[in-house]
């Protein structure tokens, strides 16, 4: 699959994640500071990664990651 640039359930699922974690720690953020609304959000963002890797490990990555 020459060109697909990423385009994996692996990749989709880690960005969805790693986007409700992002969303997570900017809520902690606003309108007053929020540390462990903020730190659990950047946990989702950590796990995103990890689960990305381990999609991508069981076969549900692009190719060219393999």
């Amino acid at each position: 699959m020459a060109g697909a640039h990423g385009s994996s359930p692996a990749a989709w699922t880690a960005v969805a994640v790693f986007l409700v974690g992002f969303t997570v720690s900017s809520v902690g953020t606003v309108p007053d500071f929020n540390p462990v609304i903020f730190c659990i959000g950047i946990v989702v963002m950590v796990v995103a990664g990890i689960v990305g890797k381990i999609m991508s490990a069981a076969g549900m990555g692009s190719e060219s990651a393999h």
